[in-house]
């Protein structure tokens, strides 16, 4: 146990519990992952993104859909596809001339979900 003063009305005295301090410090993942994952939240930070996000929660579309939906230019939502592209949140396929996409995977969905379920909590 460690005790410490501390000023301007934080706590005065620290007690240290190391046993939980040693659980903790060996649950942290490396480094790399928490910036992978700060990276991840930086990527959903996006107004726009959110929304193109969410618009492929419920289907599979085109930028020329997206951009009609959102009402933002195709240059811009082609960018935020760009961004979501390298951060792997979502996928594209062909046809034709016409690219299509969705969410990379069932977790970006579930991500998203429960991102929307935790904002609509009363």
């Amino acid at each position: 146990m460690v005790e410490t003063a501390k000023q301007n009305g934080v706590c005065k005295t620290m007690f240290v519990h190391e046993e939980t301090v040693k659980e903790v410090m060996e649950s942290i993942p490396q480094e790399e992952l928490l910036y992978e994952l700060a990276d991840f939240f930086k990527v959903v930070c996006d107004t726009t993104r959110i929304k193109i996000l969410h618009a492929l929660l419920v289907a599979e579309m085109c930028v020329c859909d997206l951009s009609n939906l959102l009402n933002v230019s195709q240059s811009a939502v082609s960018h935020q596809l760009r961004t979501l592209r390298q951060a792997d949140l979502v996928t594209f396929r062909k046809q034709g001339k016409v690219v299509f996409y969705s969410l990379k995977d069932e977790h970006i969905r579930q991500i998203i979900h429960l991102g929307f379920q935790h904002v609509m909590e009363e």
